[in-house]
């Protein structure tokens, strides 16, 4: 299996942006929720991100914030994903869950690695962990071989990008712009900030926060190694649209 990073690195040597889709587990619904994820696979994803459902997603835009809540209504759950994603056929991809730490803590760090790995996990984000209290959650993805995900933003200094570089694996998740998630039409602060994490940091930079259409990273000055999309792919696929649609303005 490739680490997240050569993931990245084998869509860059194709002269193209790694593709990272979002979508929440269980979206948009327990039963079709693991056949995205095989679909996304074969229409070009590089790395999928896995939203875990939270009943207080703070960083989250109204369509992963709705998403999740239908979820949860659902009965979905971390260990409902962990448990099923080991019994399914392994993807291609890369896969990283993004979630809130509350849940991973109640799970137990430990155990949340262990099983993680079992499923095919290779990293974590985590919008609400600072770097000064990862450690714990850090020793126990790596002692798995699984990578903790930065993030960071516009608002991030080059002090503190210096600081979370020090320990990034994997890739890091810059944020186009402070706030939720959502699409947005402008994305004024993306490049300068994209120029600035690849000043510093020796992984990859993904992109994401506002991404909803390839137009608005080739009109970047400095580009991203990855792209992350996820609310436009949701609300595509909530109104009926196929992950196959969607996926080829990414491939064209």
């Amino acid at each position: 299996m490739k680490t997240l990073q050569q993931c990245i690195e084998d869509a860059n040597a194709q002269g193209r942006v790694a593709r990272i889709p979002f979508v929440t587990a269980g979206f948009p619904d327990i039963d079709r929720f693991f056949g995205v994820l095989s679909e996304l696979d074969a229409c070009g994803a590089d790395i999928i991100e896995i939203g875990v459902p939270f009943s207080d997603p703070v960083a989250d835009g109204p369509v992963v914030e709705d998403a999740s809540r239908r979820a949860l209504e659902n009965g979905v759950n971390l260990t409902w994903l962990l448990e099923t994603l080991k019994g399914i056929q392994p993807l291609k991809v890369g896969l990283v869950l993004m979630g809130y730490y509350n849940p991973f803590l109640q799970y137990g760090l430990e155990r949340l690695a262990n099983d993680a790995c079992k499923a095919g996990i290779q990293g974590c984000i985590v919008p609400d962990l600072p770097l000064e209290e990862s450690a714990p959650l850090r020793a126990a993805l790596s002692k798995y071989g699984l990578a903790l995900i930065p993030l960071v933003g516009p608002n991030t200094s080059d002090e503190r990008m210096r600081e979370y570089a020090e320990f990034a694996s994997g890739y890091v998740y810059v944020t186009s712009i402070m706030g939720t998630t959502g699409e947005r039409q402008a994305l004024p602060e993306a490049s300068e900030t994209v120029c600035r994490a690849r000043a510093i940091f020796s992984v990859p930079v993904a992109l994401g926060f506002g991404i909803s259409d390839p137009a608005q990273i080739a009109g970047m000055q400095a580009r991203p190694h990855a792209a992350v999309f996820g609310s436009a792919l949701l609300r595509h696929m909530d109104g009926g649209g196929t992950v196959n649609d969607f996926m080829k303005k990414w491939k064209d």
